[in-house]
């Protein structure tokens, strides 16, 4: 049995109760929410703060604000924030994201925060403390080689949130909330490309809202493949948003990839802009994307396979958005009748 490392915990009742307890404790604290990635990390002694910091009683995380846009506290569970009405509406891609990931009872505990802020993963780093120890640790925790790629000179582990790349789509921003004051960061801008330094939180900050503009004219949607129809992290996440004329031509669109790289990975669509949703238009964006995709060895399934059935996700992404009917097919790959 695993069992959680000694620890102190504190449980604050307000966002500035929290943050001035971050900037007090130090680098030593973290947060925790739900704690269905961060406990099961703890036992398996891949994170081993000294200090929790629960946000679970902090009202303000977990409001609805209406105004221009939508403003989501990072509290909200995964499960409220796939039933809200006002997503589902103007931001189903959204949804359908937070709907999602792993199961029924993990959404009800895990937050939009928690899955914003997902730790990446890794087949050498999502083990067992003695397993790591046994083929020599990574250079994630405890080691120095990268065992995906050993001349790596950085951590290849994958991002695997679902709600980043929705969100990302979206043109959501986060507001992050410190002792020392608050800032706001485009989610485009929240993300790094390095499997260890994966986010641009810093340790005294708790991520307070993300706060979605008003996106009238646009359609979302969300693609995961994964092995099982629950529980799995995506093999691969598929975002996209586009705004469109009255006569279907594009005026705007945006693609992100989940999965497929240390984070959330922006293609560009510029090549749909003035264009319909023609096959050949998709098709173009399609084999697009899949040349970005980078998968590597180091999660579900074969890397190549990942690579090439990128492709085909796009296309049933982009299909969606034009109106095709998809449900059979999101049904059979996507497992999900949303």
């Amino acid at each position: 049995m695993m069992r959680l490392p000694w620890f102190q915990h504190h449980s604050p009742r307000t966002l500035d109760e929290a943050a001035r307890i971050l900037a007090n404790e130090g680098p030593k604290a973290m947060l925790v929410a739900g704690g269905t990635d961060l406990l099961p990390n703890m036992k398996r002694r891949q994170q081993t703060p000294a200090v929790l910091v629960s946000l679970s009683k902090v009202e303000e995380l977990q409001r609805i604000v209406n105004g221009t846009g939508l403003r989501l506290g990072a509290g909200l569970t995964l499960a409220r924030v796939a039933a809200e009405p006002k997503v589902r509406s103007g931001y189903a891609g959204l949804a359908q994201a937070a709907a999602q990931v792993a199961s029924t009872h993990l959404r009800n505990m895990g937050t939009i925060g928690g899955n914003v802020c997902l730790d990446t993963r890794c087949g050498y780093y999502n083990q067992s403390y003695e397993w790591r120890k046994a083929i020599d640790f990574c250079m994630k925790r405890d080691g120095e080689t990268c065992w995906v790629a050993t001349a790596s000179k950085r951590c290849l582990a994958v991002s695997s949130t679902d709600t980043a790349p929705a969100l990302m789509s979206l043109g959501a921003r986060a507001r992050l909330v410190s002792a020392g004051g608050e800032r706001e960061v485009a989610l485009a801008d929240f993300y790094r490309n390095d499997g260890i330094d994966y986010i641009a939180r810093r340790p005294d900050e708790v991520l307070a809202e993300l706060v979605l503009p008003e996106l009238k004219g646009w359609k979302s949607t969300y693609w995961k493949l994964r092995r099982r129809g629950s529980f799995d992290f995506p093999v691969l996440g598929v975002a996209a948003a586009a705004k469109l004329a009255a006569d279907g031509t594009v005026e705007e669109a945006r693609l992100v990839l989940g999965a497929v790289s240390s984070h959330p990975l922006a293609i560009k669509t510029d090549g749909l802009v003035g264009r319909k949703l023609t096959d050949e238009a998709i098709g173009e964006i399609a084999e697009a994307a899949q040349s970005r995709a980078k998968p590597m060895d180091n999660t579900d399934l074969d890397l190549r396979w990942r690579k090439g059935v990128t492709a085909e996700f796009v296309r049933y992404a982009l299909r969606e958005l034009r109106g095709d009917d998809m449900g059979a097919v999101r049904l059979r790959t996507a497992k999900q009748g949303f």
